[in-house]
């Protein structure tokens, strides 16, 4: 008799319309088959079971793009212009007043609503410059370890105001990364010196042999392109597959066979693309009188050529990005809407978005509702994908490493109908 299990969801609806047994045991799915029929006696023994009662089961959500050390900061800097510019100033002129308990307490909160809502993993930038020096890392470390049992935190030393005109940033990053970073990131459109900043961050995550994340090419016009020298870079360093670009928004400016030669390029390096529509789609397009442009990268086209598409949160109601409460399933309403994926097959690799495709580019192993697979779970209050991407279902179990860590219970009135 084999050893029970410690958790098992009855009667799953699977992303692709099947029905399923889920068991999970030792973090790792152990069973995934057609649900068991007949009375309790014929069912896997296992400490806890859950009767998902034909509601959908999907992989655990991975926000692979946020900034938790400078969220819900929209009372201390706001959005007025709406231009990025504004932004990035706005923003560096708060960092000057953060404390750590203060990007704590921030942090933690964002964190809360992330977890509730399903994300079991999560790649967070911070700051690090001469501004703030590494008080984002020691405020954000210990929380690695606070929410380990409900979500694996990759922690990523970035370079928001550059490099070169920042000088001592790369000392910084360099004992960011001796101190606990888990990556390193860059911004090459905010220095003076973009491919020298490109350098410096390969230079660094050679050194230390971790991976690199860039913010790259977010404006209208292709007027940068920076994401083809870091391409060409990362495939002559040999770092294929551990490089991440987010925004990518000028992209799609070009014409469709210049696309098709930066996505050329992406395959070879096997350099995955984070698209951020709340933070994209309110920035962009701001100058556009007639016809304004979505600001997004062809999230389709790349797609179609088999390049790792994600989208994730980026900001939480700050000067970038007025709104948000942290939960991917918006990022799915955005995406569906603003890269007009609207069928049930593209609601689905919007669901892959927000699981399986963010977690091949943080390199999460075994992520995905697979035998052996890890049990990062959600249970949507929803029997499929219209209802859970399309309409944002409410979650209503979030399972990491096969024990559950949030429980939805929720009582609803309405009086007026005794009226």
């Amino acid at each position: 008799m084999s050893a029970p299990l410690d958790l098992l969801l009855r009667d799953c609806a699977l992303p692709d319309g099947a029905r399923a047994d889920l068991g999970c045991r030792e973090g790792r799915i152990v069973l995934l088959g057609a649900p068991a029929a007949g009375s309790s006696a014929g069912q896997p023994r296992a400490a806890r079971v859950i009767d998902a009662g034909g509601r959908l089961v999907t992989a655990g959500l991975v926000d692979a793009h946020i900034h938790l050390d400078k969220a819900l900061l929209s009372s201390r800097a706001p959005s007025l212009a709406g231009s990025l510019a504004e932004a990035i100033r706005a923003t560096g002129a708060a960092k000057r007043g953060f404390t750590v308990d203060d990007i704590r307490a921030r942090a933690r909160a964002v964190l809360d609503l992330a977890v509730r809502s399903g994300t079991t993993a999560m790649r967070s930038h911070v700051e690090v410059d001469p501004i703030v020096g590494l008080m984002g890392l020691e405020a954000l470390r210990p929380l690695r370890e606070e929410y380990a049992p409900a979500l694996e935190l990759q922690l990523c030393a970035f370079a928001q105001e550059g490099i070169l005109q920042a000088p001592g940033t790369e000392a910084l990053l360099a004992r960011a990364l001796r101190e606990g970073a888990d990556l390193v990131g860059g911004c090459p459109y905010n220095d003076t010196d973009p491919r020298a900043h490109v350098d410096t961050i390969f230079r660094l995550a050679r050194e230390f042999g971790v991976d690199a994340d860039f913010h790259t090419d977010f404006f209208d016009e292709p007027d940068h392109l920076h994401v083809r020298y870091i391409c060409e870079q990362t495939v002559r360093l040999g770092w294929e597959g551990r490089v991440a670009v987010g925004h990518l928004t000028e992209l799609a400016a070009l014409a469709p066979a210049e696309q098709d030669a930066v996505i050329v390029q992406l395959l070879a390096a096997r350099v995955g693309v984070i698209v951020l529509p709340a933070t994209d789609l309110y920035l962009m397009g701001r100058r556009d009188e007639r016809n304004p442009r979505r600001g997004l990268a062809p999230v389709k086209r790349l797609l179609a050529a088999g390049v790792p598409v994600a989208a994730a949160t980026n900001n939480v109601r700050n000067a970038f990005t007025p709104v948000g409460n942290a939960d991917l399933g918006l990022m799915g309403v955005l995406i569906a809407v603003g890269a007009h994926m609207g069928s049930r097959a593209e609601l689905g690799q919007a669901l892959a978005m927000l699981t399986t495709e963010p977690a091949r580019i943080l390199r999460l192993e075994g992520h995905g509702l697979a035998l052996g697979n890890r049990a990062d779970l959600v249970v949507w209050e929803a029997a499929g994908l219209d209802e859970a991407v399309g309409g944002l279902a409410p979650r209503a179990y979030v399972i990491k490493s096969g024990q559950v860590t949030v429980e939805r219970r929720a009582t609803i009135a309405e009086p007026w109908r005794e009226i």
